[in-house]
């Protein structure tokens, strides 16, 4: 009986131990970070978490390396890996990613570590150069460790399966990664605060501005966190400036100018294309260029009155008997509707009707000879317009105006448009902005639900009519 309990104690304590040193299995049970699952159940190759401090954006990205590195991600095809894991430097390594991964990182997995400074048997007390990982392929996958303070010379040469940025990088060390994962079409994802405002992470990664399909983000914010007091976050939160809280508590990009359309979000407002009825369909609306940008969206409006933007064509240096054909074919593939000759009808700013000493005809005249009924008369008024897109966008709380993801440089826009000096946005990237106004000023009235009749009021109405005409005759 001693032997039979002493080896159900043996095997108590085993669990515990397995229990214990495997953090990763206890990640996202008790409590669910939605916003950490909606990241690593993202198929996008380039993600990147921009949160407040302690909104859980760090955990994340130790759980992903960690789960690549073992090969039992839950969301991905796995196989044996090598990454770099990219901190700004030895303490910060140290002190945030390099405990996270130990943390994670269950003692029986690892098959050897290489240490830069310390001791292999306290790793967390050193700087280590890598960790070689025991797989469930029954080979060994590796975690190297990278810090920004060593230049982008150190990041040379490598093919590599991933790389996780703990906090934003320097752009040559950003670009030098990215070339490390094109061989294998490997992953690049980042965690960070947005502390140095309106870098080329706000460009390139949140605007993107390259229209990359596979970039992706999310923000996360301190009540994103279930294992946060609300009570103490909104303590903290009240002792915060506008600006200080707009980063540390949201991990919103700040400048010393404010974004003009700041009821932007792209959780509400972006949606994914349908098939929009034919009934719904509206007018075009187009902002012209010849060197810079022309651009022309698709407008759309439900029997509510909500407007829905559902394509776009945006292109320079092209001329307007290009722009008239891609804007038919666009059309064509739309299935969207045309006058009696076939024509299609849009606004456009009224500088368009404008002639020129170089030209006899102008630019609306142009568009009209190539199948598009352009309508200069529009309102270019700025203040009023960035009103009524305001009020599209959010009403009493509710949002009227809706676009598809595929308009890519519209939601580029509506994200940077950002106010200059003298009360005015700066003027530039606005090209979809401009037409997006001259559209919602002209806006027409909703269209009306044809109703369907019953059979019996068809009947009645015959049988009124009968009558009628009968009491016409008597």
């Amino acid at each position: 009986m001693r032997r039979i309990i002493s080896e159900i104690l043996k095997i108590e304590r085993e669990q515990k131990r397995r229990y214990d040193n495997n953090a990763l299995a206890r990640y996202n049970v008790d409590k669910v970070h939605a916003k950490q699952m909606e990241f690593h159940k993202c198929e996008k190759r380039n993600r990147w978490v921009f949160g407040g401090n302690r909104t859980g954006k760090t955990e994340c990205g130790a759980a992903e390396t960690v789960w690549l590195a073992r090969g039992i991600h839950p969301y991905r095809n796995n196989k044996r890996t090598d990454g770099w894991v990219v901190s700004l430097s030895r303490r910060v390594q140290r002190d945030v990613a390099q405990k996270k991964i130990l943390h994670y990182l269950n003692p029986d997995w690892i098959a050897d570590i290489v240490m830069e400074s310390g001791k292999a048997q306290n790793p967390s007390g050193g700087i280590i150069d890598y960790i070689a990982v025991k797989n469930v392929f029954g080979t060994v996958s590796t975690i190297c460790f990278k810090t920004c303070e060593a230049g982008r010379d150190k990041f040379a040469g490598a093919s590599l399966d991933y790389v996780w940025f703990d906090e934003e990088p320097p752009e040559d060390i950003y670009d030098e990664c990215a070339m490390r994962v094109v061989d294998k079409k490997g992953l690049i994802f980042g965690t960070m605060t947005p502390l140095l405002g309106l870098t080329f992470v706000y460009k390139r990664i949140y605007l993107n501005c390259n229209a990359d399909p596979e970039v992706w983000h999310i923000f996360m914010e301190w009540s994103d966190n279930p294992y946060l007091d609300k009570a103490e976050l909104d303590r903290v939160s009240a002792a915060m400036t506008d600006a200080e809280r707009d980063v540390r508590r949201y991990g919103r990009f700040v400048d010393a100018k404010g974004a003009v359309y700041t009821e932007f979000d792209e959780r509400v407002h972006v949606v994914k294309p349908f098939d929009v009825p034919r009934d719904w369909q509206d007018r075009l609306s187009i902002d012209p260029g010849l060197n810079n940008p022309l651009s022309c969206h698709w407008y759309a409006v439900d029997y509510d009155g909500n407007v829905y933007v559902v394509a776009e064509h945006f292109e320079a240096g092209k001329s307007v008997a290009h722009h008239a054909e891609r804007i038919r074919e666009i059309s064509a593939a739309l299935c969207w509707h045309t006058d009696g000759r076939g024509r299609l009808e849009a606004l456009i700013d009224s500088a368009a009707g404008q002639h020129t000493l170089n030209a006899e005809r102008s630019v609306a005249e142009l568009f009209c000879d190539n199948g598009i009924l352009a309508d200069t008369r529009v309102d270019k008024d700025l203040f009023s317009g960035i009103n009524v897109v305001k009020r599209y966008l959010m009403t009493d709380g509710k949002p009227r105006l809706f676009i598809f993801d595929t308009c890519v440089n519209l939601i580029r826009e509506l994200k940077s448009y950002r106010w200059g000096d003298g009360d005015r946005p700066v003027k530039t990237d606005d090209h979809c902005l401009d037409e997006l106004r001259y559209y919602l000023m002209r806006r027409r009235a909703p269209p009306v639900r044809e109703t369907v009749k019953s059979e019996i009021a068809l009947d009645k109405e015959r049988l009124i009519r009968r009558r009628g005409g009968r009491r016409h005759e008597r």
